[in-house]
């Protein structure tokens, strides 16, 4: 979309010719196929331009709205033709008295001199449209190897604007220590340069919406003074928009866990001790292969588990503008969750009782009491006896006297680890670049877990408290989503410090 901004003569003083006094530009710059287009289809949330894997595959600057104020205040955001030979071309620009003017008062033909013509592009839209400059460099080369960046800085300099350099290229989410060495590699390159103001972290493919806040602040702060209260009230737009959607992620993941943690699925009643013999004898691989009552419940409690875990996800995709499949698999392979199985037992011979529980949940000193067995308080402790079925989850048998039937449910440890994977589903998305096509699911860095166990640790009480009345669903929902909002804030500052301001909110704010 090609946006035209009329010249209006009522502008702030600082403000570029082309821009009205409502509207804010910042212009994506950088050397050819760096990532313009794909970090602007990540700022944006929605697909523009054209994205391929080739120099100069943007031909025009286009301008799309990316912030706007509840007071028709905009934020836009400009893709331009990458810079081509900058090293000749600075060296043709010196010459002349004045370089900038003599750079765009040049005819070009776009096609035989392509990397000029792209040149003159981004520096014009810069000079007529821009507030801000982002500068664009690939962190997947060295600092050092970079050679177009010193006269790319020196064609930016005479703009006179102020510039911002966004890492580009980082290859996937690192942990803080890391990210933090890589950025100081590049400060150190680039200290020297006067119109860097800020080197900051924002991957197309691998960026968090809050280091999107990082930015709007520092944008806010590179401005002139005179243009700061417009960029304040879009950089507030901008964060309520965030926090928002942070919110009501915790919303839905709170509401779904809460609606897990619900599920009941009765056992077929398979005629007193017999089927508890064969259930029992099943479990612990003994007997027929047929599918038992208990495996059958259970394999009837994965699959709404699945339908749960998808349609979880999907609803958080689409609250994030993106597309992709909602798997369940892998999550289920990786939760390791265990059921716990609360049934009935049927008045049997002390020997025979005995001697099954004995033997099968060997080390629990299983008592026979009248018409059951107890421990303690009546119940025979959860333990893991094997794998149910083909998705591999374990799962522990929990007898319970005076029963009037057989159910099965998630341990509160299964609870807890479909929690962490819930907190790990919502980094996924909220670090997927739109460069990288369909969200998929894919393993989680090892920092990620980390960061998420210590925060789940640290709230222990909590955690317990959040499962203790189940079937209370919105109680549980009210506690979840108290908890999740929490983590969600607490891990998302542990993995960017440098956002920890632009997330502390007041109490029930989000």
């Amino acid at each position: 979309m090609k946006v035209s901004l009329d010249l209006d003569m009522s502008a702030a003083p600082g403000t570029p010719p082309g821009a009205r006094a409502d509207t804010l530009a910042l212009t994506l710059v950088s050397h050819t196929n760096i990532g313009k287009t794909t970090l602007a289809r990540t700022l944006l949330g929605r697909d523009v331009g054209v994205v391929r894997d080739a120099t100069h595959v943007t031909e025009f600057a286009d301008a799309h709205p990316m912030i706007e104020a509840p007071d028709g205040a905009r934020l836009m955001l400009w893709d331009t033709p990458g810079f081509g030979d900058s090293v000749r071309l600075v060296r043709r620009m010196r010459q002349s008295g004045t370089p900038l003017g003599w750079l765009l008062s040049q005819v070009w033909d776009r096609w035989r001199d392509r990397a000029f013509w792209a040149s003159q592009q981004a520096l014009r839209n810069v000079r007529d449209e821009a507030d801000v400059a982002l500068y664009l460099v690939s962190a997947a080369e060295s600092p050092e190897a970079a050679g177009y960046v010193d006269p790319e800085m020196e064609l930016l300099a005479w703009t006179g604007l102020p510039v911002i350099v966004l890492l580009n290229q980082l290859g996937g989410p690192d942990a803080p220590e890391r990210l933090q060495a890589e950025l100081d590699r590049w400060r150190t390159r680039l200290q020297g340069v006067a119109a860097v103001r800020a080197v900051l972290p924002l991957d197309a493919f691998s960026r968090c919406w809050v280091q999107e806040l990082v930015l709007l602040r520092e944008i806010e702060q590179v401005l002139p003074e005179a243009r700061r209260p417009l960029m304040a009230r879009l950089r507030a737009a901008g964060r309520q928009e965030r926090l928002a959607r942070l919110g009501r992620s915790a919303q839905l993941l709170a509401a779904s866990l809460a609606r897990v943690a619900a599920m009941v699925q009765p056992v077929e009643d398979s005629g007193a001790l017999r089927g508890l013999v064969r259930q029992v004898g099943s479990a612990l691989g003994l007997g027929r292969d047929e599918e038992t009552p208990l495996a059958r419940a259970g394999r009837e409690l994965l699959a709404r588990l699945d339908g749960e875990i998808r349609s979880s996800t999907s609803e958080l995709l689409h609250l994030h503008a993106l597309e992709g499949q909602a798997g369940a698999d892998e999550i289920l392979e990786r939760v390791g969750a265990a059921f716990d199985h609360q049934s009935r037992v049927a008045p049997a011979p002390a020997a025979i009782v005995g001697g099954l529980v004995s033997g099968a949940l060997a080390g629990l000193g299983a008592d026979l009491a009248s018409g059951g067995l107890t421990l303690g308080g009546g119940l025979i402790a959860g333990s893991v006896l094997g794998a149910l079925g083909a998705a591999g989850l374990a799962h522990g048998l929990n007898l319970v006297r005076g029963r009037d039937g057989s159910r099965l449910l998630l341990q509160d440890s299964a609870l807890e680890a479909l929690l962490t994977h819930a907190l790990l589903r919502y980094l996924a998305i909220a670090h997927f670049g739109r460069g990288r096509g369909e969200w998929s699911g894919h393993a989680s860095p090892a920092h990620w877990r980390e960061r998420i166990e210590a925060a789940l640790q640290a709230r222990r009480a909590l955690l317990d408290e959040a499962w203790s009345e189940r079937t209370d669903l919105p109680a549980t929902e009210a506690r979840l989503h108290a908890l999740i909002d929490t983590l969600l804030r607490e891990v998302l500052v542990a993995l960017h410090p440098a956002a920890a301001d632009e997330l502390a909110v007041s109490p029930r704010s989000s």
